[in-house]
């Protein structure tokens, strides 16, 4: 398995990684993800592609670097997905352990996610990965006011 951090601007953020991606976030189009791309990329937003033997894409992590008063700084995960057909192969615990030398070399205390609480395959899978959950989280939807 080859893991691999993706620039802005490469290809194959839509071309590999955006099929994976759309598996855990289906409400996705092309022309959607590139607008989050060229926003959110300023905010810290950066994506690893994970590539089977054959060089097929098989795993996806969006993630960034988070300072706050809360956790001083972490390695935040918004996105973490191995595709169907390759669950239970080692994919994400090697983007995972891979994201952690990143959230280490950047002097993170923690590497954090968030995960719906529907996902319960998900929430085995990080607990096997000795993760623990510390926090709630709450959502209120809105209206954009434009």
């Amino acid at each position: 398995m080859k893991i691999i951090d993706l620039e802005p601007g490469d290809a194959r953020l839509t071309a590999d990684l955006l099929p994976v991606l759309l598996e855990l976030r289906p409400h996705l189009t092309g022309e959607l993800f590139l607008r989050i791309l060229a926003e959110a990329h300023g905010q810290g937003l950066r994506f690893t592609a994970a590539y089977d033997a054959d060089g097929g894409c098989v795993g996806a992590a969006g993630w960034r670097i988070v300072v706050n008063t809360s956790s001083v700084r972490s390695l935040y995960v918004d996105d973490l997905v191995t595709a169907a057909a390759a669950r239970s192969t080692g994919v994400g615990h090697a983007l995972l352990a891979h994201l952690e030398q990143h959230a280490a070399a950047a002097g993170c205390t923690a590497l954090t996610l968030e995960s719906g609480t529907q996902r319960t395959d998900a929430h085995r899978f990080y607990f096997r990965e000795r993760m623990a959950v510390t926090t709630f989280g709450f959502e209120k939807p809105l209206q954009p006011l434009h």
